[in-house]
């Protein structure tokens, strides 16, 4: 999937690209055609960083609800002959979940565009899934002949029909379809259903990997061999040393440490981080000055995984580097430093916005800290990355960071936070927002009887609505 070009975050496409609760509020404000156009944009185009963890489907069904917008832009895009061209989930994830949302707040249309996709589509099995949880048995049912279609008789589609109802995310359909009288149906995919189970009892008794009795050097060379081939099991092989290796195994395994081949340095620096051993961190040190960068890499990673005074305390020496050690010094000091680390996470913070820009990596951990920690002063900081960032899940970690930090917080980006895309972002909002605004109790009621909207938002929203069904003062 190419990166999405993300428009400015003035803008009402910026806006909603970000999933930022202004942006319902300015598509709401604009011409309805204005509108719907950059929300079509967005479900047809996916704009976030990453389409595993960032939510953007309900938000995007709940603008089309209140817009009371047609479904034309999706089905033109699902029914595309890109989408027998470009078979990758992340083209038409988002436009599915969002029909998924939409059926589930009765739009008949979207179910029928689900239903006709499950049948025809190339990323049918997310439509079926969405199926699964919205549609009635009798409308399953008729999607059974269309789907086993995928898997032609013999050897190869049949394997291929067993995997897939092993794995299927949904089991709902195939158990439906195992109960269908007709033999092209129901016995097929029971026969699929017992030969996946046997082919996951087969992979259980042919586990890959380490096994009990080996030596140390035997874990070195696995955790070689698996980053030769491209896999990176360091932290894997670092606790089959905790099992295998004993008080007479150290010497061995701080050479290895020092200037082992990739993988098996990769697995000791691990696993004599998580031992905290006394002489990690100087060896931590020396793989970041003169290791290759998969080595460097590697020990940064372990370095931020020990916990301890000590770790905390050579982060304050490494927190002045210029390098990626100096950048996971600042972020430790983040996660675990005190209140006298404040004015060197801001000055972490500050650097990474101005050098990285408002979606640097660094910043996740960093923005945490600042709300943590309590820096007054990195606000300001805050705001620009709340506002700039292309990220939902970081705006979150920001909003949660400014309402630690910012007494302007709840008369401001409280209430825009009320519509933001991330669950924990309204929750943060619920919490928060000043009523006064008349737009916060009238948002509060809504989110508190929509049946689509997280248990969390909804707790933390009644929480907020007394017994007499007015707004209380923010917690």
């Amino acid at each position: 999937m190419f990166d999405p070009v993300i428009a400015p975050s003035g803008t009402l496409l910026g806006l909603l690209q970000r999933g930022r609760g202004d942006g319902t509020l300015h598509a709401l404000a604009a011409p309805r055609a204005e509108a719907l156009a950059a929300l079509d944009h967005c479900v047809t185009g996916d704009p976030r960083q990453d389409w595993q963890v960032e939510n953007r489907s309900l938000y995007y069904a709940r603008l089309y609800l209140d817009l009371h917008g047609g479904l034309q832009g999706v089905e033109q895009h699902l029914f595309a002959a890109e989408d027998f061209l470009d078979t990758e989930e992340s083209r038409t994830g988002l436009a599915l979940a969002v029909l998924g949302h939409l059926a589930s707040y009765g739009r008949q249309d979207a179910l029928l565009l689900l239903r006709r996709y499950a049948a025809t589509g190339t990323n049918w099995a997310w439509a079926l899934d969405e199926l699964a949880l919205r549609d009635d048995d009798a409308g399953l049912r008729a999607l059974a002949e269309p789907v086993l279609a995928r898997f032609p008789a013999g050897p190869e589609g049949d394997a291929e029909l067993a995997a897939t109802v092993r794995d299927a995310f949904e089991p709902r359909p195939w158990r439906l379809w195992a109960d269908d009288p007709r033999p092209a149906v129901g016995a097929r995919v029971r026969a699929a259903g017992e030969q996946g189970s046997f082919d996951r009892w087969q992979r259980q008794l042919r586990p890959s990997g380490p096994r009990p009795g080996w030596s140390v050097q035997a874990v070195f060379d696995w955790a070689q061999e698996a980053l030769e081939r491209g896999s990176a099991l360091h932290v894997p092989a670092a606790r089959c040393l905790t099992a295998v290796a004993g008080p007479e195994d150290r010497a061995g395994i701080l050479d290895a440490a020092r200037g082992g081949p990739d993988g098996a340095r990769g697995a000791a620096l691990h696993y004599l981080a998580e031992a905290r051993d006394p002489a990690v961190l100087d060896l931590v040190e020396a793989a970041a000055d003169a290791g290759s960068p998969t080595v460097a890499e590697i020990a940064v990673a372990a370095f931020e995984r020990m916990c301890g005074d000590e770790a905390v305390d050579r982060a304050r020496r490494w927190v002045h580097r210029s390098d990626e050690l100096g950048a996971s010094a600042a972020k430790v000091l983040a996660c675990r430093g005190e209140a006298r680390d404040a004015g060197l996470v801001l000055d972490a913070l500050r650097y990474a916005v101005r050098v990285d820009g408002p979606d640097a990596p660094s910043l996740y951990a960093l923005v945490d800290g600042a709300g943590r920690l309590g820096v007054a002063c990195a606000a300001p900081v805050l705001r620009h990355v709340y506002r700039e960032t292309a990220s939902s899940q970081l705006r979150g970690r920001a909003a949660r960071a400014l309402a630690a930090t910012d007494p302007s917080f709840p008369t401001g980006f409280a209430v825009e936070c009320l519509w933001d895309c991330e669950e924990t972002t309204r929750e943060i909002a619920a919490l928060h927002a000043e009523t006064g605004d008349v737009r916060v109790a009238e948002r509060l009621r809504r989110l508190a009887a929509d049946p689509a909207e997280e248990d969390e938002v909804q707790s933390a929203v009644r929480s907020r609505i007394g017994p007499d069904g007015e707004p209380l003062p923010a917690l």
